[in-house]
């Protein structure tokens, strides 16, 4: 049965998708980002209640997805393996303009002719200016990612930990940070099979350790809030920081130290390119048994 209610084309929602997307800090989920383009395009309750065919999927999430791959086809968007989507440099750069001309630029593109999707594709290729270096030892890499990570801006750091717990499954990602409260950073959703938990973050550019008294004021914000709090660092927590996070009696706070980070950001290939490379050796002992 066709609905009567008018849902927006995907060719409105390219603009609206790049506004949510800078508005959730450059990157999001799937459904993050259809909440954001709703609440700003302002569409009813009634048009984000249809479902397209059958369902489960909306009309408003069908086309919304078409919206990303048209913004990815021309280069204003990546996606990861995870379904989290993020802002390019072009795409931060595009204008509401801009999105006139998109439709007719990827329907022109053989291969992106409309086709049905069956799951979010792999990233994008790392842009030319990206060249993998030279193979560092393992501390090597781990001291120059850590030294691009503490010369990021404050907003930005803050913007990196949304988008590493994003792709860590967490949901609902949100940098809350603003003085007076008690260091935290952001909130989150985790999902463990039927259960989700709210958790808050603080994210800190140290480079040196982290003392127990941060922990200390990181839980006193946390309460009356969440019993989940986790704690992310360039830098190390003392021995003292580490037992006031696992203190008997009190909320444990989950700790990311700089080490932790940059396996994270390697694992998830965030900002980290990873070369596997072949090495060929004979088995003398193989040939003695001929």
């Amino acid at each position: 049965m066709t609905s009567s209610v008018s849902i927006p084309t995907h060719d409105t929602m390219l603009w609206p998708t790049i506004e949510a997307l800078k508005a959730l800090g450059g990157s999001g989920t799937n459904q993050e980002i259809v909440d954001k383009l709703a609440e700003f395009a302002g569409y009813t309750e009634e048009q984000l209640s249809v479902l397209h065919g059958s369902g489960p999927a909306t009309e408003v999430a069908y086309r919304a997805a078409w919206a990303r791959t048209y913004l990815k086809s021309v280069g204003a968007l990546v996606n990861s393996a995870r379904s989290v989507w993020a802002l390019t440099d072009l795409g931060r750069s595009m204008t509401q303009e801009d999105m006139t001309a998109i439709p007719a630029r990827v329907r022109a593109m053989p291969s992106t002719r409309p086709r049905r999707r069956t799951r979010d594709e792999s990233p994008a290729p790392p842009a030319a200016e990206d060249t993998p270096v030279a193979p560092q030892p393992d501390q090597d890499w781990r001291d120059s990612l850590l030294a691009v990570v503490q010369g990021m801006p404050p907003a930005a750091f803050e913007r990196l930990a949304q988008r590493l717990l994003r792709e860590s499954g967490f949901t609902k990602v949100e940098v809350t940070g603003r003085s007076g409260d008690g260091g935290i950073d952001g909130i989150g959703v985790l999902r463990v099979n039927l259960l989700s938990f709210q958790v808050l973050f603080q994210c800190k550019r140290y480079r040196g350790s982290v003392p127990p008294k941060e922990i200390r004021d990181f839980r006193g914000a946390m309460v009356g809030r969440t019993d989940k709090g986790l704690f992310i660092t360039t830098g190390n927590f003392t021995r003292d920081a580490v037992q006031e996070a696992t203190r008997d009696g009190a909320p444990p706070i989950d700790l990311i130290d700089g080490h932790d980070l940059c396996t994270l950001l390697k694992d998830l290939h965030l900002g980290v390119n990873v070369e596997q490379v072949e090495q060929v050796t004979v088995d003398n002992s193989w040939f003695s048994t001929l």
